[in-house]
């Protein structure tokens, strides 16, 4: 008998493994060379920073998750302790930002794939990700059981690659030192006015590369001892993800120069195999083809399991058809809303283009932690696990950092939360 309840199956161990898939995938083989190829040598500040950003607004969200552990994340939190068009801001937001962040991971699949399948020529990287999403949309539906089993073997995989790759970049920090990251910034001749536009523009790509840990929140409902699981596992996942993210970053620029890193990940989304074929070890593209190839399907998995709960939490409240609301007999997954996700990126990765999809989903997503913040700062005292203050601080640098990536992009953003709340206004009228 179907329920609209979700059972309680995720440990410390499993959540942790979930942050950590949701991040290691795109951010650190895809997007390491965009925030690159913006900033230069100085997208490793941006990464710092960006970074910082996450852990705030991570210590923000497990105060949340802890007070509040219902499926849904952001979007719960507005509605509970802001106000109803907030919270509908929040996972309007939410959607748009990773659906298009799962299409990014989709085509760094397809990249990184190509890679490994020279026969296949590039122009069917398109293919190569519906296929994807397709396939990781089936295993969500199966149920949150079997998916963390196949997200620890993915972490695990994507994790001995990571290593391999900074290791392998030891010998030409030896070789090159510091003079592999001059200069700091593309142009020597920048304005420091054109410098801080550069630095936060890139700090906006890469702290996208950081928001995975929000699916540990998002998963509340789902969580064993969510007061003390949630708030461990994102403490360790951002540990992890910025010392992993540093150490790569810098090994890529030292092998191909900020630009050649960017040039890869612009051309075939596959910028750190690139960087392992300057190495000289036998097999090591193979290697970081793999690790990027299963971290792609980690982050796939993910965000189709994020999104999913969400369409759950918003159904719930009719902000989307009641259709969506019912799961399995298990109660283990919300069969519906992960059809009607994966469908839905599936059809976003036909854009082709990983900056378009990674910039708008760089905008779209700093908009919904904003809100995360804003409904820490209106969190009651009893319910506070840290300072008011971390909240006021996440909400200012969000919607500081937002509005660096390109004009068009959050303008069309504007519109889009525009549009929103006017289907929100019109549904509750209705």
């Amino acid at each position: 008998m179907a329920t609209d309840k979700l059972v309680r199956t995720v440990g410390l161990k499993g959540a942790i493994f979930i942050g950590l898939g949701s991040i290691m995938g795109t951010g650190v083989f895809v997007s390491t060379g965009l925030a690159a190829g913006i900033a230069g040598p100085a997208a490793i500040l941006a990464v710092f920073l960006a970074g910082m950003l996450a852990l705030v607004n991570g210590l923000n969200s497990a105060q949340l998750a802890a007070a509040h552990p219902v499926s849904g994340g952001t979007y719960e939190y507005g509605y509970r302790f802001v106000a109803p068009p907030i919270g509908f801001t929040a996972g309007w937001m939410f959607l748009i930002a990773k659906s298009m962040s799962a299409a990014t991971a989709a085509l760094g699949f397809g990249g990184y794939l190509l890679i490994m399948l020279p026969f296949i020529e590039s122009r069917f990287i398109v293919p190569v990700a519906l296929t994807a999403v397709l396939l990781i949309t089936f295993v969500v539906y199966l149920g949150l059981r079997r998916t963390s089993t196949v997200n620890f073997l993915i972490v695990s995989i994507t994790l001995a690659s990571l290593a391999f790759f900074i290791l392998g970049s030891i010998p030409l920090y030896a070789e090159l030192g510091f003079s592999a990251f001059r200069p700091v910034f593309i142009a020597e001749e920048l304005s420091f006015s054109e410098m801080m536009h550069t630095l936060f523009h890139a700090t906006a790509i890469a702290f996208v590369a950081f928001t995975g840990y929000g699916r540990i929140a998002t998963l509340g409902e789902e969580v064993q001892d969510p007061a003390k699981t949630i708030p461990k596992a994102v403490w360790a996942t951002l540990g992890v993800t910025m010392l992993l993210y540093l150490l790569v970053l810098s090994g890529g620029i030292a092998a191909l120069g900020a630009e050649g890193l960017s040039e890869a990940a612009r051309s075939n989304a596959s910028p750190l195999s690139a960087a392992a074929a300057t190495f000289g070890i036998p097999g090591a593209v193979t290697i970081l083809s793999i690790g990027a190839i299963t971290a792609m399907l980690g982050v796939l998995l993910n965000l189709i399991l994020g999104l999913s709960r969400v369409v759950l939490a918003m159904s719930r409240r009719r902000d989307l058809p009641s259709f969506f609301e019912k799961t399995n007999t298990k109660g283990d997954s919300p069969e519906r809303a992960v059809i009607a996700c994966g469908l839905f990126v599936a059809s976003l990765t036909l854009i082709g283009d990983v900056y378009v999809t990674w910039s708008f989903s760089a905008f779209t997503v700093l908009i919904y932690y904003s809100i995360t913040n804003l409904s820490a700062i209106r969190l009651p005292e009893t319910m506070r696990l840290y300072p008011k203050w971390l909240g006021y601080c996440g909400l200012g640098a969000c919607l500081f950092i937002a509005f660096w990536v390109e004009q068009d992009i959050w303008l069309w953003g504007l519109g889009l939360i525009t549009i929103g709340l006017m289907i929100h206004g019109l549904g509750k009228k209705r």
